[in-house]
């Protein structure tokens, strides 16, 4: 299964013309999930060669523009360029009525079923969940009303070896039995032991997308153990004062919620525009929590590779 993270954008604020606003593109199994869609997120996927016409959810963190201007653009391009299958989006509730209002008045209706999934203002739970995923919202503490999202990948206890299997003849329909760790019992009455017919299956992938947010201990406890986390560090350590004032976090600050909470590797991201050199910013972070990957536009980040 396949469990991988595409970078489509970085940077904070303002785009230019070499760095996009934030933007990534989680493919788990080839279901593809949108993470925030700043202005020219579009672009990028075409750059990138990441068919748009595959995504099926998108999240939006916060209805801060770095955040969400690209969408109408991305949704439009679906509907010109044909799209029948649903899209769902799921975001704070004033962003419908925005997404409402550039319809009515560009007098659009969309070729697609495209259903709004509002995010509480306050309450975490489960955004969406199929056999192959969870996504949950945690809140963030921004300027405005903000949410993280954790991707939690969801797998069998246990795995089917497909050549004894095949030459046992079991039946298809054991197949769910035997990943959960049952035994086998064939038309003789022989019960052929589950460690025979299965191997144990890799550990399950997960990551947290910490958006705009503040330094907050809170995270800790949510974000515990993940594989990867992505934490937004606008600024270096000097700026603390900076980032507090406007619901922003440090080098730091990003770090040391990462050790505290065990994660596996830190991500980071939105860089201020005053920043021209992220290994910089690698560097603080990095004297605090060593594992430490810097996101730029294209990066693709392969789970099973991940340390």
């Amino acid at each position: 299964m396949s469990f991988k993270l595409t970078i489509l954008g970085c940077s904070s604020a303002i785009p230019t013309i070499d760095r996009n606003p934030t933007a990534q593109l989680l493919n788990v199994n080839e279901r593809f999930f949108l993470i925030d869609c700043g202005e020219g997120t579009q672009v990028q996927l075409r750059k990138f060669q990441l068919s748009f016409q595959r995504i099926n959810h998108i999240f939006i963190s916060h209805l801060h523009g770095d955040h969400y201007f690209g969408l109408i653009g991305l949704i439009s391009s679906m509907h010109l360029l044909g799209r029948k299958k649903d899209l769902h989006i799921h975001a704070h509730a004033e962003l419908k009525e925005i997404i409402d209002l550039q319809l009515l008045a560009s007098n659009t209706e969309l070729n697609y079923p495209l259903f709004f999934h509002p995010i509480p203002d306050i309450d975490e739970g489960i955004l969406f969940e199929d056999d192959n995923i969870k996504v949950s919202n945690i809140v963030l503490d921004h300027s405005i009303k903000c949410s993280g999202f954790i991707f939690t990948e969801k797998r069998s206890k246990r795995k089917i070896v497909k050549s004894e299997v095949e030459k046992l003849h079991v039946p298809y329909d054991k197949m769910k039995s035997l990943k959960n760790g049952a035994d086998w019992i064939n038309g003789k009455g022989e019960v052929i032991p589950n460690e025979k017919l299965t191997i144990k299956n890799s550990k399950p992938h997960t990551y947290a997308f910490c958006s705009d947010t503040r330094y907050d201990a809170e995270l800790v406890s949510k974000i515990k153990k993940v594989d990867l986390l992505y934490h937004e560090t606008t600024f270096k350590k000097d700026l603390e004062e900076r980032a507090h004032q406007t619901g922003h976090s440090t080098t730091l600050q990003a770090a040391s919620i990462a050790r505290k909470a065990e994660v596996k590797n830190l991500l980071i991201g939105h860089y201020s525009q005053r920043y021209k050199d992220f290994e910089e910013l690698s560097e603080e972070a990095k004297e605090i929590f060593n594992k430490v990957l810097i996101s730029y536009s294209g990066l693709e980040i392969d789970f099973k590779k991940l340390n």
